[in-house]
């Protein structure tokens, strides 16, 4: 299959391996594992150490595949769990150290699709506190290192589970996402991923004593975080199976029809009040480059309202976050993460009241006019961030450092707000770190999206090979 140590292989390769029975679910999970606790002391992104029990679990699923082939298409596959999700008999503490003993009664329907699928659990990665930071560090675990450069973050809030899977700590990596936290540690650490659109990822903790608010609801998927295209893709179309416990979710494939004819692309370079880094620039330019050789159209067009759609949709969260959330915060967030929040609402005035209803209400009419720009334009390349890879604080040091990270990142806000999938991939290198860039596609098109990535990937290559080259 491949030269290279298997816990380097990606995704598919390994559960064509195991289903062809050249290759045991032991031998992929033992050899995982045993990089996981080879790495993990110095980039601390898996926080619930599962080796054994996943060991164990290896050697089940190797009995079943002798007796009747393989249980699922991740037949012996190792994953991580995100530590903000359920996962029957663990701690869901949210990288808060007061919810440090809240013990999942249940798995997740994610984790259960996971599990369906014959994929192996060898940990849970680490988050912020709340899961609400766009780097990784909270007073429970500690901090978690990108693993190109110490200095550098991994992304947040799922940036234990990008730096877990671009260290060689399983190829895929579960993570969710309401504000870019899906996209943010991928863009960081030269992962890839999809944020799934609205209703694709069944999504339920049955630890939770309350629901989320209604934009909660709208705006955070669940999804995954690999180091090849393809592994994301492989995840997707068993992290989509249906459970009832979501009421948002639409139980339909994971894969669309074939678009007939040349596809169309809108390209955007703009940053709107931001400066585009040079380095942005350069991956744009190569991605643009890839696809049109790969044979999309791409124009030179600007998508509508972004800065606009972004703003309010992060502010419309802000505004329903303080009536839901800020009474926790208060309560159980150390200092830091209540003076950033204090910052957050200075930056980001909330919305609140009547004006949150209306703008609610609007919402229905960005997602019309994006719904009618994607029927002319069914993908849509644009900058993540307008600057690189940040440091593993900057969105700690005062509202310079929240602007630079957090405040530029309109790209993301808007597709949360209106429910859109978006995907990153890295381009360019920059100063010895990848350089990402979003593409943007319709409402349960995420596969078309993928498509796009894996044109550029094509051409540029798997950045984790480059990071595995440097030993």
């Amino acid at each position: 299959m491949t030269d290279r140590p298997i816990w380097q292989w990606s995704a598919c390769d390994l559960a064509v391996a195991i289903a062809e029975g050249t290759l045991s679910a032991s031998e992929a999970v033992s050899a995982t594992v045993a990089r996981m606790r080879e790495t993990n002391g110095r980039i601390n992104a898996v926080v619930d150490d599962l080796g054994d029990e996943a060991v164990s679990e290896a050697k089940r699923l190797d009995a079943i595949m002798a007796r009747s082939g393989p249980v699922g298409p991740l037949h012996g596959v190792p994953v991580t769990i995100k530590e903000n999700v359920d996962q029957k008999g663990r701690a869901t503490p949210n990288g808060v150290k007061a919810y440090a003993n809240i013990v999942a009664p249940d798995d997740a329907p994610l984790v259960k699709n996971l599990k369906a699928a014959g994929a192996v659990i060898i940990g849970r990665t680490n988050t912020p506190e709340f899961s609400f930071r766009a780097t990784t560090v909270n007073e429970l675990h500690g901090r978690t290192l990108n693993p190109w450069a110490d200095w550098a973050s991994p992304g947040g809030s799922s940036g234990g589970a990008s730096a877990a899977v671009m260290s060689g700590m399983g190829p895929i990596g579960h993570g969710n996402d309401i504000g870019g936290s899906l996209r943010f540690p991928s863009a960081a650490t030269g992962a890839t991923t999809v944020k799934p659109g609205l209703g694709r990822v069944p999504a339920y903790n049955p630890s939770a004593t309350a629901e989320r608010g209604m934009l909660a609801q709208l705006m955070s998927v669940q999804g995954a975080i690999c180091r090849e295209v393809r592994d994301v893709r492989l995840a997707m179309r068993s992290l989509v199976a249906y459970d009832p416990h979501d009421p948002w979710q639409v139980p339909m494939p994971f894969d669309g029809p074939v678009p007939d004819g040349r596809l169309k692309v809108a390209f955007t370079k703009n940053t709107f009040q931001f400066a585009l880094h040079p380095a942005v620039e350069k991956a744009l330019d190569t991605a643009h480059d890839c696809l049109a050789d790969a044979g999309y159209e791409i124009v030179e067009i600007e998508p509508p309202k972004v800065d606009e759609i972004g703003d309010t949709g992060y502010r419309a969260l802000m505004g329903e976050m303080r009536v839901l959330l800020m009474g926790d915060i208060r309560k159980h967030g150390s200092a830091e993460i209540n003076r950033m929040f204090d910052e957050y609402f200075e930056l980001f005035p909330p919305i609140e009241g009547d004006d949150l209803i209306r703008a609610m209400a609007a919402r229905a009419a960005y997602v019309r006019e994006w719904n009618l720009f994607l029927e002319d334009y069914p993908l849509v390349l644009t900058p993540f961030l307008p600057a690189p890879t940040y440091a593993w604080n900057r969105d700690a040091e005062g509202k310079d450092g929240i602007m630079e990270v957090l405040g530029c990142g309109l790209y993301s806000f808007a597709m949360n707000y209106l429910g859109l999938p978006a995907g990153i991939i890295s381009s360019t290198m920059h100063e010895g770190l990848p350089v990402a860039v979003q593409v943007v596609g319709r409402r349960f098109r995420e596969d078309m999206i993928l498509d796009a990535l894996e044109a550029v990937e094509t051409r540029v290559g798997v950045m984790a090979r480059r990071l595995f080259e440097r030993g």
